[in-house]
C-alpha cells in the first residue's frame, strides 16, 4: 500500500459560488461527512483535516536573503488549498477513484493528488533519516 494526499483545492470563484448557492455549513459538513465515513469503512483514510480561512494564516517568501511574512487574505488568490486527506491506497489510480466521489463540485474547485513517500525510501545510510526514524518509532509512527 502507498499513502496518496488528496488536498482540496478552490479559487475566488469558487468560494463565491458556494456562498451564493444557499448551501449551508451544516450540508457541507454532512456531505463531508458521509464521503468521510465510506473512507473510513473502506479502510483507506488515515487522515482528514480542513483549513482555516485564508485571511487567518500568513505566507512566509524565501525570495529574498530574509524571509518575509505576509499576513491574509493575499492579494491574487488564484488557488489555495481547502484541507486534506490522505489513504492508505494501493495506486493513484485508486485514490483518483476516491477523489472522484469527493462532494467537491463548483467552479475552479479541484483535488490535487501527491504521493507521499515512506522513509524507506530515501537512504538509511544518512545521518538525518536515521534520526528521524528514531522519531518515528519513539512516536508511534513507524
Amino acid at each position: 500500500m502507498s499513502k496518496y494526499m488528496l488536498i482540496m483545492r478552490q479559487t475566488d470563484e469558487t468560494n463565491a459560488a458556494f456562498e451564493s448557492s444557499g448551501v449551508s455549513f451544516e450540508e457541507v459538513i454532512a456531505m463531508m461527512g458521509r464521503f468521510n465515513q465510506s473512507m473510513i469503512d473502506a479502510g483507506v483514510l488515515l487522515q482528514a483535516e480542513g483549513l482555516d480561512d485564508a485571511k487567518n494564516g500568513v505566507v512566509v517568501d524565501y525570495s529574498t536573503e530574509t524571509p518575509t511574512v505576509t499576513d491574509g487574505p493575499y492579494g491574487e488568490t488564484k488557488e489555495l488549498f481547502g484541507g486534506f486527506w490522505v489513504l492508505d491506497v494501493p495506486t493513484i489510480e485508486d485514490a483518483v477513484e476516491w477523489a472522484k466521489r469527493a462532494p467537491l463540485a463548483g467552479p475552479g474547485m479541484k483535488a490535487e493528488i501527491r504521493r507521499i513517500p515512506s522513509i524507506d525510501e530515501f537512504p538509511q545510510d544518512n545521518e538525518w533519516i536515521r534520526k528521524e526514524r528514531e522519531w518515528r518509532e519513539t512516536t508511534g509512527q513507524l
